[in-house]
């Protein structure tokens, strides 16, 4: 291992113990996720909560309001599900934060986890062991698929009998849905070579033969949300963009018959059946907002949902029509409550202790850029006076968005003093297709045009100090930070980048094979076609140009921002005769922490260096 100076990490972030408390407490407060029931036993759920101070599997009984913690491992666990009839849970079992395992499954009562579905017979192999690549649990089938080094397979396993396999390609694919009657499922796949945008393939389960297939060409990408829940119904709910945005349309698989469904709501669009299918549930995201409407399927009645103010995350419907949901904002934390069929909106699920305190709202930025218009939100401290030092916050993905919602790490950054500016860059969902897909085939510079164009706007407004500006980020945050850092120097007083793409040809040579799928479509090629692209983009290339203090924080078991990308970046900062001060945060765990005391250490030494970056020398 490489030794690079460790980052200081503080014992406190302020003096006065309120705020102290404050802080600490809103990554501390109890929260939970939105329960999912069983289909047919909808009072046994199941839910993730970092009550124990790791975020963990739970088990709800809603009859008797019994809880029960399912899962107790020193990464914590991510992902879990319900079967259909409410006797089994599962989980992801990995190792150490790594996205690398299998699933496991266990009596809802509590009991044993063991391996959920047997391997073939003869096969040689002990577990199904991979990456996930989506799950679904019917009755009597489980349809499971595993990303490996060497591609995609989806098995399929019936009665808990060993697995046999339906589908294997080397290229990206995934479990979708399966068919109420469990005879269909569709499968996302990009045989084509662009798995950012998939097609849709329906198998029979019985034979493993198609029985439709839907492609929209390239750009278009399409994916299947879910059947129908109805006896010998083959609708499947799909999300299209042929129109420039994530819209819904219901594909008859049987009949061939499809439906492009006209919701007239701005922004991108997704959804789910009710229960009875005669009506959608529209989740519609614009502007930085997500907000829920009834689509009917019967009249083509679109209604909004009357829920708490806020931005909503996940919902779903129960099967009496309570639509269940979580929803905070900015300054309110997070909760989960139930609209029901009458109107009344009611607290669902509140656990025991104290609340998260609040913080301050979010207000919406507009600046004009290269590509159009940017969308930015932004968080000023109560007390100070402009110019603030400021936080330039650049979220991961790339497809993903910041929204109106609250973040414990947001609330931090102003409780220190910074003014907090979040940039939904090119690249960023729920601003269309073109917006989306704009940083092909030049990814990362593209983003960093937009933020030069919102830090000018910060800048010019008055809001940020131009000498006290850091760029931070986490995943794709962080590899813009370090990119930024070298091709931007002239505008940050230092960067914190946090499980970045440091070394890209090295970071492509580790990752795994989902991501280096993601970066093909993405760059247009592999580095062996396109190494100069690669080059280009990658931070390294442009190392010996950055002037401002750096702090990187690296997971030592991260598949997809591998460790050794990282170090080729730091030996090469490391070996300038000129170089900047920098520091590193190595840890034990994968792309980030479910551990809330780690999470605590990696935000008060980010907050901590970046004081020392911006503070007068």
């Amino acid at each position: 291992m490489i030794s690079h100076p460790t980052a200081d990490v503080p014992d406190r972030l302020f003096d006065d113990p309120e705020r102290e408390q404050r802080w600490r407490a809103r990554f501390r407060a109890p929260r939970v996720s939105l329960p999912e029931w069983a289909r047919n036993a909808p009072d046994h759920c199941v839910y993730s909560s970092n009550a124990s101070g790791t975020w963990e599997i739970y088990a709800w009984d809603r009859i008797c309001d019994a809880h029960r913690q399912v899962t107790d491992r020193p990464s914590g666990t991510h992902s879990a599900t319900i079967s259909p009839d409410g006797e089994w849970l599962w989980w992801f079992d990995d190792t150490d934060g790594d996205e690398f395992g299998r699933w496991v499954r266990e009596p809802f009562t509590g009991g044993t986890a063991a391996a959920a579905v047997a391997v073939p017979v003869g096969s040689g192999a002990e577990e199904l062991d991979g990456y996930s690549a989506g799950l679904d649990i019917g009755g009597s089938l489980v349809a499971l698929g595993v990303g490996t080094e060497d591609g995609s397979t989806i098995w399929l396993s019936r009665d808990s009998a060993p697995a046999t396999l339906l589908y294997q390609h080397a290229e990206d694919a995934g479990v979708g849905a399966l068919s109420h009657d469990e005879s269909l499922l569709a499968i996302s796949h990009s045989e084509h070579g662009d798995s950012r945008h998939p097609s849709i393939r329906v198998l029979r389960t019985g034979d493993g033969q198609p029985v439709g297939e839907l492609a929209d060409g390239p750009g278009k990408g399409l994916n299947p949300l879910g059947f129908a829940e109805l006896a010998g119904d083959a609708r499947l709910l799909v999300n299209h963009e042929r129109r420039g945005r994530d819209e819904l349309l219901i594909w008859d698989v049987v009949s061939g018959a499809m439906t492009e469904l006209a919701i007239e709501l701005p922004g991108d669009l997704s959804g789910d059946f009710y229960p009875d299918a005669t009506a959608l549930l529209v989740a519609q995201t614009h502007a930085g907002r997500t907000r829920l409407h009834r689509y009917s399927l019967v009249d083509g009645a679109l209604t909004a949902l009357a829920t708490a103010p806020g931005c909503v995350g996940a919902a779903g419907v129960r099967p009496d029509g309570t639509v269940e949901y979580g929803c905070s904002s900015a300054a309110v934390p997070p909760a989960v409550r139930a609209l029901h069929p009458d109107g009344t909106d009611r607290s669902l699920l509140t656990p025991a202790g104290e609340p998260a305190p609040g913080s301050v709202p979010v207000t919406d930025g507009w600046v004009p850029g290269p590509g159009g218009d940017i969308h930015a939100l932004v968080a000023t401290p109560a007390a100070g006076s402009r110019p603030f030092p400021t936080v330039f916050s650049l979220h991961g993905g790339p497809h993903a968005a910041d929204e109106d919602r609250y973040s414990a790490v947001r609330a931090a950054w102003v409780d220190a003093g910074f003014a907090v500016v979040e940039v939904n860059y090119r690249g960023s969902t729920g601003y269309g297709s073109a917006w989306r897909d704009a940083i092909e085939g030049r990814p990362g510079l593209t983003e960093l045009a937009d933020v030069a164009a919102v830090h000018d706007w910060a800048c010019a407004s008055g809001l940020a100090d131009p000498r006290r500006c850091v760029v931070n980020g986490w995943s794709w945050g962080g590899y813009l930070t370090l990119l930024a850092l070298g091709t931007q120097p002239e505008r940050w007083a230092g960067g914190v980048a946090g499980v970045p793409v440091a070394d890209y040809l090295t970071a492509y040579a580790d990752e795994m094979e989902q991501l280096r799928a993601f970066d093909r479509a993405l760059f247009g090629g592999s580095p062996s076609e396109l190494p100069a692209l690669y080059t280009e983009a990658s931070p390294l290339t442009y190392v010996e140009r950055v002037r401002a203090p750096v702090l990187v924080l690296a997971g030592e078991n991260d598949p997809r921002c591998p460790i050794q990308q990282v170090d080729n970046y730091l030996q090469a900062l490391s070996i300038r005769p000129d170089r900047p001060e920098y520091r590193v945060l190595r840890f034990d765990a994968g792309h980030g922490s479910l551990v809330i005391d780690q999470q605590l250490h990696y935000l008060a030494a980010e907050i901590a260096f970046a004081r020392q970056a911006v503070a007068p020398h």
